[in-house]
């Protein structure tokens, strides 16, 4: 008998998956049935911006990073969401097969929130001011010193995939620039106030492998009155 890998498995689950989806596309009432946890109803959200008047970022870069990348995670989110709830039924399925399909879930969820939220703080002047600078300049000195930790947070993650996040933690009441590697990856109870996405897909066909050039035009890029909201939704300022 031919063994099968972890990989070879889950694969199988999201391509039954898809055919789940595209079957629900259809009409079929077969979601509405469904908890609410599993009925992978996600839908894309639009552009916030003219993706054609960004300085220094292509509208075609911009658009191959919402529809390839983003609208991807969503679409796999909703195959993953209903096919756990498929295999809740499967008495003799293995624990692990199991895990496996909840950690992408945690990945495609991550995807989905943070493509959401790093597009939303796109299509501005890049002038910081308001409450976000306040936050920055009290927790970093001044905005100069915040912006070279962010730019090297960055760098730091240059030539691989991550993300480069100021984010507030409602735990600790403080404000820093967090490295992570992938989607996953979060500081408990932060909420992330501005997000640089350093996944190649998201400046190589700008900017080949020179990363640092896409950060500068990202923050020329940085739609502060959105940050300034998530402050005062999150910080209190």
């Amino acid at each position: 008998m031919n063994k099968i890998t972890r990989r070879e498995a889950i694969g199988g689950m999201l391509a039954t998956g898809a055919g789940v989806l595209a079957f629900n596309e259809t009409g079929n009432a077969q979601t509405e049935n469904l908890p609410m946890a599993f009925r992978g109803t996600h839908q894309p959200k639009p552009l916030p911006f003219d993706a054609a008047k960004l300085k220094g970022i292509s509208e075609k870069l911009i658009k191959s990073h919402w529809e390839n990348n983003y609208i991807g995670s969503v679409k796999a989110l909703n195959v993953i969401e209903q096919r756990l709830a498929a295999m809740l039924k499967e008495k003799d399925l293995p624990a692990y097969l199991y895990g496996d399909l909840k950690r992408e879930e945690l990945i495609r969820t991550g995807s989905v929130v943070l493509h959401e939220q790093y597009f939303a703080n796109l299509g501005g002047n890049g002038r910081a001011d308001g409450k976000a600078l306040k936050l920055i300049e009290k927790w970093f000195g001044s905005y100069e010193q915040w912006e070279n930790e962010f730019k090297k947070t960055a760098n730091a993650l240059s030539g691989g995939s991550g993300w480069t996040i100021l984010a507030f933690n409602l735990h600790t009441k403080e404000a820093h620039n967090y490295w992570a590697a992938d989607h996953a990856h979060n500081s408990p109870f932060s909420v992330p106030l501005l997000l640089l996405d350093m996944y190649e897909h998201s400046y190589q066909m700008d900017y080949g492998s020179a990363a640092a050039k896409y950060i500068d035009v990202f923050m020329q890029n940085v739609n502060w009155e959105e940050v300034n909201r998530r402050v005062e939704t999150s910080a209190n300022y």
